[in-house]
């Protein structure tokens, strides 16, 4: 391998073992992060319910069971009773009932709030007054400027509350309540956001766990899950996201790098018939290849593998400091993925060194030479064969996801692309020598020498140029696929957001939600049927056979104010309890008046009727449910996302009664909504986006290797008369045939996909292609593939008599 193309062959299996060690950090960090700890580092144990729910199927051999968690706090309800039973155990010194509750002080900064048990966790001593025991005191960390005896004013459940200060903790930034009132602020009295378990290195976990059979009981590491329940469900849906799109990735290494070696083991053709002519056995010429390619696959797919826990961290920073995942969820490098990116690099370019080998090694030594100056101008069967079968397989994924649509139809878009992608691949030659007969007119007319010898060398060359096009076609459908689906689904939601609020004002919070009493006044300012309170929750729901989480909303008051395109059913019958609407895209074959079985935040299962199905998922949630139900169920239950307003009524006396809650319009509040979806992508995106980097890479490096194998051609080129300039031009033209050829395909691929999403989720309404960046990939892939084609190629041309190599 000459050493220009076993760099640019090198580069590429540096970045690939990048890319598949990168998502190999961010799934070991699913699968083995835990939350950190901060109030629960002192505890021996910690006793709460299951933060997951699981579904079973099937039954014998065939049983499978699926796992979400949950997004809200799973309370422990009788706390009391089981505290004493753990107490009771032998090594238990104290049991405390943790309970935590959002807090706002009077700068609008936004606390959280705990019962005083709750101080013994962290073994700050008070460093001035007592311990709070009405229901109008509070202990403030002493950072707070207060003093002992003041009255400061909080906002809890409600509006501003007066509180005397009994209090002030030597340190920390928690603020504590009497024991009574936080469990009462929480909306469940009784109960408990966890039992924390202190003792001595005696205390038997055994005997805890047998004292709380029906609980989870968790020490070490696990212990900070339970702290910190938004890691649990950001870990499950990071391990879904590398499952999802990294194995998109993994793919997409194939692709490139089955391109990259294939154009390598192309410019040694010569060189292996020469040795089938001198006698090597087939075998022999495979294994040279495959020894040849591992030297270089190595070195570098160990250096990937190392860079990987960099980039791998690099991608993890990025997405916790746009909020897709929870600042509590540490990165756990180790050395597997290192290992796992070596091991997949390696095999997959030995893999695709020896497919690449396997012609010229069958070349008859006798016919050896004759072959190797030329292309075959027929596709093997295999591969016919084959690239149809995934054409085959991308129709039927899109006709499926036109059929059954919801759900089902976003699961199937990443194999479409990758399907139609394979089948191009595999079928390139025909493309490529289609591409070619449509632009050979245009290029000899514009320029008779260079047009001419453009066209007959693409024509000769249609197998390599198939290996280029691929990449190219690949850019341009992923990164067109991956962010106008993005943009579609945000461009939806806003749509059906905006037409489905059918309020005139919308107060909102600037705090953690609005007190449910901002309902009540609301009531009275602007008419019994004018409002509605809005509650944001995510239920977990069996879609399709799979367990699901969904998002979902509960509702109180008037339904005036929305309108999420019912299609049969009414939404006044979320009036009454133990009901729900379904959007039709979780719907399946429940009807109106049938049941539906479903999980609530907490994770209690119900079974409710059928009231409605609906149309507008996006914009509204998949499951509409009575707000009642929902709060009684979350973390929160005191608090509403937003209120929504029929008419033109003077809002200020609850604005004024509330501080914090605000007055907005419904078109401001839909793009609200709109970035709150954008940011629900986000991760996805981010993690694409590092996706379309190597695919970029993988272009840039196979248009380079791609002109530095043809030093020979066109040293011959110069020999019988051509000149610099007109094989300048020559190679710029071809760019212009491949680049155009392979965008082409690409746009086909990305508007099949796109058009299939359309039908099938968003709506074709929905659809949101911008003009500016299509031009934008499509610009970013023309100036990397002519930047690869045109600078080796000055470089291959720069100097005086050329040599033939």
């Amino acid at each position: 391998m000459r050493r220009g193309i076993a760099a640019g062959v090198a580069a590429a299996l540096m970045f690939a073992a990048m890319l598949v060690g990168s998502f190999g950090v961010l799934l070991e960090s699913g699968l083995r992060a835990h939350g950190q700890l901060d109030r629960y580092a002192g505890a021996v144990a910690v006793v709460a319910r299951s933060q997951s729910v699981s579904h079973t199927t099937g039954s014998g051999e065939s049983k499978q069971t699926e796992s979400r968690p949950l997004t809200e706090r799973a309370r422990i309800p009788d706390a009391a009773a089981e505290a004493a039973r753990l107490r009771a155990v032998p090594g238990v010194t104290a049991v405390v009932k943790d309970v935590s509750v959002p807090v706002v002080d009077g700068l609008g900064r936004q606390l959280t709030g705990h019962g005083w048990e709750s101080a013994a966790l962290t073994g700050t001593p008070l460093g001035a007054g007592r311990a709070p025991v009405g229901d109008r005191q509070v202990v403030l960390p002493a950072s707070s400027g207060a003093t002992v005896g003041a009255v400061v004013p909080l906002r809890t459940d409600g509006g501003p509350q007066p509180f005397t200060v009994s209090g002030l903790l030597a340190g920390g930034t928690d603020v504590y309540f009497a024991q009574p009132y936080a469990a009462a602020l929480s909306g469940h009295p009784a109960g408990a956001d966890a039992l924390v378990v202190l003792g001595g290195p005696d205390t038997s976990v055994a005997a805890l766990r047998q004292a709380a059979p029906d609980r989870v009981v968790a020490t070490g590491t696990a212990r900070g899950d339970v702290e910190h329940p938004a890691v649990p469900a950001a870990r499950a849906d990071l391990i879904g996201i590398c499952a999802a799109i990294g194995g998109t990735a993994l793919m997409v290494m194939l692709l490139v790098v089955t391109s990259l070696l294939e154009m390598s083991v192309r410019d040694r053709v010569r060189e292996l018939a020469v040795l089938r002519a001198v006698g090597a056995t087939p075998r022999q010429v495979r294994r040279l290849i495959v020894r040849g390619t591992l030297k270089v696959a190595l070195p570098a797919a160990a250096v990937g593998g190392a860079l990987s826990l960099g980039s791998g961290a690099l991608l993890h920073r990025l997405m916790t400091s746009q909020g897709g995942l929870p600042p509590e969820l540490a990165l756990t490098p180790g050395p597997l993925p290192v290992l796992g990116a070596l091991l997949v690099t390696v095999l997959a370019a030995v893999g695709a060194a020896w497919l690449a080998a396997r012609r010229v090694s069958r070349i008859r030594p006798v016919e050896a030479l004759g072959e190797a100056a030329t292309e075959p101008t027929r596709l093997p069967r295999w591969r016919m064969v084959t690239g149809l079968v995934f054409l085959v397989l991308g129709l039927a994924l899109a006709g499926t996801a036109f059929t059954i649509g919801g759900q089902a139809a976003v699961a199937a878009m990443s194999g479409l692309v990758m399907s139609l992608i394979w089948a191009t691949a595999l079928l390139g030659p025909w493309i490529a020598r289609g591409g070619i007969r449509l632009l050979s007119l245009p290029l000899r007319r514009l320029s008779p020498v260079s047009g001419r010898l453009a066209s007959d060398g693409a024509r000769a060359a249609a197998v390599r140029m198939a290996a280029v096009i691929t990449p190219i076609a690949l850019a341009v459908s992923f990164g067109a696929t991956q962010l106008f689906v993005q943009t579609s689904v945000v461009n939806s939601t806003r749509i059906q957001a905006t037409a489905g609020l059918r309020a005139d004002q919308v107060l909102v919070s600037d705090g953690p939600g609005i007190p449910h009493r901002a309902y009540r006044t609301a009531l009275q300012t602007a008419g019994q049927d004018q409002v509605t309170a809005v509650k944001r929750t995510t239920v977990v729901k069996v879609v399709g056979g799979q367990l699901q989480s969904l998002p979902a909303q509960g509702l109180e008051g008037s339904t005036a104010t929305v309108d999420p395109e019912v299609r049969s059913g009414s939404l006044a019958g979320l009036a009454r309890p133990n009901t729900v609407a379904l959007g039709a895209d979780v719907a399946g074959g429940t009807e109106v008046g049938g049941t539906t079985s479903l999980w609530l935040g907490d994770g209690t299962e119900i079974h409710p009727e059928v009231v409605a199905v609906y149309g507008s998922s996006l914009g509204f949630g998949s499951v509409l449910l009575p707000r009642a139900e929902v709060a009684a169920h979350s973390t929160d239950a005191g608090l509403d996302d937003y209120l929504l307003v029929g008419g033109h009524a003077d809002l200020r006396p609850v604005t004024d009664a509330f501080p914090g809650v605000r007055t907005t319009s419904t078109p401001a509040y839909g793009d609200a909504l709109t970035e709150r979806a954008r940011q629900g992508g986000l991760v996805g995106l981010i993690a694409s986006g590092a996706i379309a980097g190597f695919i970029m890479i993988g272009v840039v490096t196979t248009l380079a290797v791609s002109t530095a194998s043809r030093r020979r051609e066109l040293s011959l080129l110069r020999l019988i008369g051509a000149t610099r300039r007109q094989l300048l031009r020559m190679l710029r033209m071809e760019t212009a045939v491949v680049v155009g050829t392979g965008t082409v395909v690409g746009a086909l691929v990305a508007a099949a996909t796109l058009l299939t999403f359309g039908g099938a989720v968003t709506g074709m309404a929905g659809l949101a292609v911008s003009p500016l960046l299509c031009a934008g990939i499509v610009g970013a892939v023309g100036l990397a593939g002519a930047a690869a084609v045109l600078l080796p190629a000055r470089s291959l041309l720069r100097g005086g008599s050329p040599k033939i190599g």
